[in-house]
């Protein structure tokens, strides 16, 4: 695919996540104050209910204490993040219609080919709001809703009330009331009953604008004996100014229905990554988590799942990669909630050149789950002396008749297969990103081909220090 990089500011870049384009808006908005709350509800035109969250939520913000646990977070200082940039762009359901620069940004990150391909629809954001939506014709003519978030508040209202906050609380800690304070764009997937998507939706997230936040919510329901796989993907170039992502992500799986969540998060190493996703599955449901972390500065990252009906089911599937100076700090929590429910966890994490990984999992197996199965497997491996990498479980099982077993390795990459390759007459750094790539293959494989293939090249790039 060719790929005009004369819009850009940056004509040498090292991969096409780094692409940048002039920050170019009509709005910009710096801290978090009610003025500035009240101005981003005002100019999205949202009714008073929606205002009322808001206001509850910077008033939590300021009330709720900052993590004790973790990374550092002192870095972060609200009064020179950008809460709020407005391009002033239009959405449209027509490539053509995206400004030539932010769709050269697309272009490069292989979104418009990718639906062409292998997608039901598309939602691409830039900074703060929303400036692609399109869902397939004969998907709307089924009932499937998929649009922008804020559209979803004006023209499905009962149904984002009887959703929104439902899933997560706004004072569930004190950077999701941050989030429910100035939340812009995101994308809103309504599935009705018994629909089958046979081919996935995915929305893009793209942070442009140096020093800004980003706060997209997304709300996605499954209705009963339906499916769907949804693909997120997150990324943004890299500045010497700190950028601050603090998303949300609200699942509800209803009674047999289906949901695969998937998500490539590549964010420059400037970003704190504060993301917070839960689901809640009912009788039979299930849903599939594939994660893919890499680049940010710090990330705190632990998808939630409550399986609240017998029988539902929890799949995690995640690979972590920390470089230079970074802190990736991920997991998983989940709450059993009802009996012969399940839980199986595979997760690997890549460390190297001083970076950290940890891998945090809270299962939770309540007095009424009983005949629960659960099954952890973690895997690290560290590619130097200076990486670190930690596995925190915390498990806690109020019922005697569960299933449950944790594995954990953690290790650093052998000497001797390096040895063996370098026989064989590869070079040392080859033989290297041969056997990174063999231990991440579970990972992306279960990924569609085409992010199997961007987390083959996102390793690449970490491996040469090329990211952010």
């Amino acid at each position: 695919m060719k790929t005009n990089v004369s819009q850009f500011e940056d004509k040498n870049i090292k991969n096409v996540y780094n692409i940048k384009t002039k920050d170019k808006y009509v709005s910009k908005e710096i801290g978090l104050t009610k003025e500035v709350v009240e101005k981003i509800s005002k100019e999205k035109g949202e009714p008073s209910w929606v205002l009322d969250i808001r206001l509850k939520a910077l008033d939590l913000f300021y009330k709720l204490p900052m993590p004790t646990w973790g990374p550092d977070l002192s870095e972060i200082d609200l009064d020179k993040i950008y809460t709020f940039v407005k391009s002033g762009n239009n959405e449209s359901d027509t490539w053509d219609d995206v400004p030539e620069d932010i769709k050269n940004v697309f272009d490069a990150l292989g979104i418009p080919e990718a639906e062409k391909k292998s997608l039901a629809g598309v939602g691409a954001q830039y900074d703060s709001e929303m400036i692609y939506h399109k869902l397939s014709e004969k998907l709307k003519d089924k009932g499937v809703i998929y649009t922008n978030f804020d559209t979803a508040i004006k023209e499905y209202p009962d149904l984002v009330k009887k959703y929104f906050t439902k899933a997560v609380s706004i004072n569930d800690h004190k950077f999701i009331a941050l989030h429910y304070a100035l939340f812009s764009g995101g994308s809103f997937v309504y599935i009705p009953k018994g629909i089958i998507l046979d081919e996935p939706l995915q929305s893009y997230f793209r942070l442009n604008s140096p020093g800004a936040g980003q706060f997209e919510h997304t709300l996605i329901i499954v209705e009963e004996g339906a499916s769907l796989q949804f693909i997120e993907g997150c990324s943004a170039p890299g500045y010497n100014e700190l950028n601050l992502h603090a998303g949300c992500v609200e699942l509800f799986v209803e009674n047999n229905a289906f949901l695969r969540f998937s998500t490539i998060e590549n964010w420059s190493k400037n970003m704190m990554n504060l993301n917070t996703k839960k689901c809640l599955v009912k009788e039979n449901g299930k849903i599939e988590w594939i994660m893919g972390s890499f680049g940010s500065k710090v990330s705190m990252l632990y998808p939630m799942t409550i399986l609240n009906g017998d029988n539902a089911k929890c799949e995690f599937t995640a690979l972590s990669f920390a470089g230079k100076n970074q802190n990736l700090d991920t997991g998983i929590k989940v709450i059993h909630n009802a009996k012969n429910t399940s839980t199986i966890v595979n997760s690997k994490s890549i460390s190297k050149d001083n970076g950290i990984c940890t891998f945090r999992s809270y299962i939770r197996v309540l007095n009424n789950a009983h005949k629960s199965k659960l099954a952890l497997s973690c895997e690290s491996l560290m590619l130097d002396s200076e990486s670190r990498s930690d596995t925190i479980p915390v498990n806690e099982l109020e019922v005697d008749d569960v299933t449950f077993s944790h594995e954990a390795k953690i290790g650093k990459i052998s000497d001797d297969a390096i040895f063996y390759l370098m026989s064989r007459g590869l070079g040392e750094e080859e033989a290297k990103a041969l056997i990174v790539r063999g231990f991440a293959e579970p990972i992306s494989k279960v990924f569609p081909v085409e992010y199997a293939v961007e987390m083959n090249r996102l390793i690449n790039l970490e491996l040469e220090g090329t990211i952010g």
